[in-house]
């Protein structure tokens, strides 16, 4: 690494939400997420820049169908899968997104598409044609648990508000709400930051209903920090919560900080959700007010996660 490099840093979250069934379910989620951020960091010690290292991230989150983005999204209402996803280059503090696109495998490849677009947001109609013009196969991302699941709510009359959206190697716990989807947070060797997330939405909701996912309240970063989040999308858009984080830390409190008096705003407020994010000096941090926040990071040194930290802390973090 040369003097004018930085260590390359990351953090990946596959949602948050409620306890992990089983020790066999953590584990395997554990394996998964992983495996995810030993294959991407090889990446950034291979020169790639940050963009192309969340982008590449993303494609592998959404290919597991045990998360609820690309393969495994949850089912609308009416049983059709509406997918968002946004990518941010902090460098160029440049946002672009999808949103309810269908019939894609990666949301976040068209989100990468848009980048250098004039239009960079685009919804269903605007995203299915972009989908053509950029000659993608045709992919149904619905799988038998999806489907299973959707198909129990309709016979209990959608009486829930959302789906079941943390995959285990089993049906989701029926009774718990759970909110899925998934974000990759990344700082290259040469100090840049980019943010990118997806989703399958929470499942069961109205036609037409739009995530954070899509929105800077849900991924954000610029020159000075890069967040994605994750939990219940209107309690993240309420809170404007990436983009909060990142201007705190670009007005000077550290990211922890930034962190740690966002999730305190949110939890006085009753707020059930989950930020990972990195600072341009290398911090990485994250935060929750949901029970468990699925996430794991390499520091340059090691991989960890977040898997067990279920205390009563609000924020966690490392340098």
């Amino acid at each position: 690494m040369s003097s004018n490099q930085v260590q390359p840093k990351l953090i990946i979250h596959g949602g948050a939400g409620g306890h992990i069934r089983s020790k066999g379910g953590l584990e395997a989620v554990r394996n998964c997420l992983h495996s995810i951020v030993e294959e991407i960091y090889s990446l950034l010690l291979n020169g790639a820049s940050a963009t192309e290292t969340v982008l590449k991230g993303c494609q592998l989150l959404e290919d597991e169908p045990r998360f609820n983005a690309g393969t495994g999204s949850v089912l609308q209402s009416d049983g059709q899968i509406r997918m968002s996803a946004s990518l941010m280059d902090g460098a160029a503090q440049r946002f672009s997104g999808v949103i309810n696109v269908s019939r894609v495998r990666n949301p976040i490849e068209l989100a990468k598409a848009l980048q250098n677009e004039s239009d960079r947001i685009l919804s269903d109609h605007g995203a299915a044609e972009l989908l053509r013009e950029l000659n993608f196969p045709i992919y149904d991302p619905l799988t038998d648990l999806r489907l299973q699941e959707w198909m129990q709510e309709r016979k209990d009359n959608f009486r829930k508000e959302m789906a079941g959206v943390i995959a285990e190697e089993e049906l989701a716990l029926p009774h718990e709400a759970r909110r899925g989807t998934i974000g990759v947070v990344v700082l290259d060797a040469q100090g840049r930051l980019a943010a990118g997330t997806s989703t399958g939405g929470k499942g069961l909701e109205r036609i037409g209903r739009v995530s954070d996912s899509a929105m800077p309240a849900g991924n954000y970063a610029s020159q000075f920090a890069a967040v994605s989040c994750t939990g219940i999308g209107e309690d993240i858009i309420d809170e404007c919560l990436a983009a909060k984080i990142v201007i705190r830390v670009t007005d000077g409190l550290s990211l922890k900080e930034a962190i740690l008096k966002s999730m305190q705003e949110a939890s006085q407020r009753q707020r059930e959700l989950g930020a990972i994010s990195i600072a341009a000096n290398g911090e990485i941090a994250w935060g929750k007010t949901s029970e468990v926040l699925l996430a794991a990071y390499h520091d340059g040194e090691k991989i960890d996660d977040t898997l067990e930290w279920v205390d009563d802390e609000l924020v966690g973090y490392q340098l």
